[in-house]
């Protein structure tokens, strides 16, 4: 089955909320084994949708629509596929009843224009809302003869998620001749083209199972990816293939998943061998201790971070020495080794990390431009600081840097930091 996306709201186009359903649903299709060549957006105008509609009808099997089944006047995404498919639109006993219940449960005063969400089109397939007042539906119908199935489900994603995976996935596995499962690896200190050029044997000769590098902030993600009859016989085709990549790129490789992240696997690693770490941020701003700070749990590992934007506090907060700053500058190796060890010494914590630059968009120099920043990484062992030059507006360069921090420190964990750690880009 092939589908297309439609997704419902004048908010949406006006750039007033960001449509991640379409990207959750693409992701979920994609899983069962189903394509979806077109995502649209559409306002909330009868006629427009209708237009859109009667195109996704012509060029996909199956339309999944988000939004539109709210109880305002503007809210006519039912109201307006019932009509397309010839349907009338009927109270349904069992939706009114939930919906009265669910505002009696809250004590609240129950408005005569959610009655409206219960009018569900004849003869449908009526998708329970367990998290809301809207129900949605499965219309199986006919456009112009060409039998067309229509999934209507609720624009909130908190609402529109659990009943896609509730009601909707079953409805489709038993549609489904086939799975297609991806697995993604996600690496850092290799850049798209890189990866790709050290992964070209395997890319040129791929059929199924496949691989793909997408570009993100600062790093790769590749996405491994079989098409098969179940699932555990898709990752059974996975295994050898991610070996292989394995074996090519080794420790660029830091975590496995779409969603995960450097800071989630620092603060893993960290638990993991019940160690500390303490960081000491400049252009920064405390970003690195944002990062890991988010993670639940963090504080079993982490204890405390600081900012020290000026000299001054360099030298008050960290011991930075003076005529480090004055010899050097505060945008050096030697200033942020001392970073490092200094938040190290002070927080008492197993590893110190540091990081000093030039953010910009002012303040570099031919010596030293806009991009270049300092690294500084200490133990009980070793203190070593790292040079990068970054490219990007500030905040980019903000945001990877404090990534790189965090792979040091991952490196360091590992035991595969060296005083030469080699990014390729």
């Amino acid at each position: 089955m092939d589908f297309e996306l439609v997704s419902v709201g004048t908010e949406l186009l006006l750039g007033q909320i960001v449509n991640t359903n379409a990207r959750f649903l693409s992701r979920e299709l994609s899983e069962l084994g189903f394509n979806v060549f077109y995502t649209t957006v559409v306002g909330d105008n009868p006629e427009r949708l209708k237009s859109a509609l009667r195109i996704a009808a012509m060029r996909a099997d199956a339309v999944i629509t988000t939004g539109g089944l709210g109880p305002t006047a503007d809210d006519l995404t039912k109201e307006t596929i019932a009509e397309f498919c010839g349907l009338r639109c009927v109270m349904d006993e069992k939706s009114k009843r939930r919906i009265e219940e669910r505002f009696q449960s809250h004590g609240l005063y129950m408005p005569k224009s959610n009655l409206k969400q219960a009018e569900m089109p004849e003869g449908c397939i009526i998708l329970e809302n367990n998290n809301g007042t809207a129900p949605g539906a499965i219309v199986e119908g006919k456009v112009d003869g060409k039998e067309t199935t229509f999934i209507m489900l609720p624009g909130p994603p908190s609402e529109m998620k659990p009943m896609f995976l509730q009601g909707v996935k079953p409805y489709l596995e038993a549609k489904a001749d086939c799975v297609i499962h991806s697995k993604s690896l996600r690496v850092f200190g290799v850049g798209e083209s890189a990866a790709e050029e050290k992964l070209r044997n395997i890319i040129d000769r791929q059929t199924n199972p496949t691989i793909a590098p997408y570009a993100k902030t600062g790093e790769v993600e590749l996405r491994l990816t079989a098409k098969a009859n179940s699932v555990k016989e898709a990752k059974e085709m996975l295994r050898p293939l991610e070996q292989e990549v394995r074996n090519i790129l080794n420790d660029y490789i830091y975590a496995v998943g779409a969603d995960a992240s450097m800071e989630e696997t620092v603060v893993s690693l960290l638990k993991d061998k019940g160690m500390k770490l303490a960081t000491a941020e400049s252009c920064t701003g405390g970003l690195i201790a944002q990062k890991i700070t988010r993670i639940p749990g963090a504080s079993a590992c982490f204890d405390c971070g600081a900012v020290t934007y000026s000299n001054a506090q360099k030298t008050k907060t960290l011991g930075v020495r003076e005529e480090t700053l004055r010899t050097y500058g505060a945008v050096s190796y030697q200033t942020a080794e001392e970073m490092a060890e200094g938040i190290r010494l002070a927080s008492g914590a197993d590893v110190g990390i540091s990081v000093t630059g030039i953010a910009g968009p002012d303040g570099g120099t031919e010596k030293k431009p806009v991009g270049t920043v300092y690294i500084g990484i200490a133990t009980k062992e070793k203190i070593w600081a790292y040079h990068f030059y970054l490219s990007g507006n500030r905040t980019v360069v903000r945001e990877r840097a404090s990534l790189y921090a965090l792979d040091l420190v991952r490196r360091e964990l590992l035991g595969c930091l060296e005083k030469d750690t080699n990014y390729i880009w």
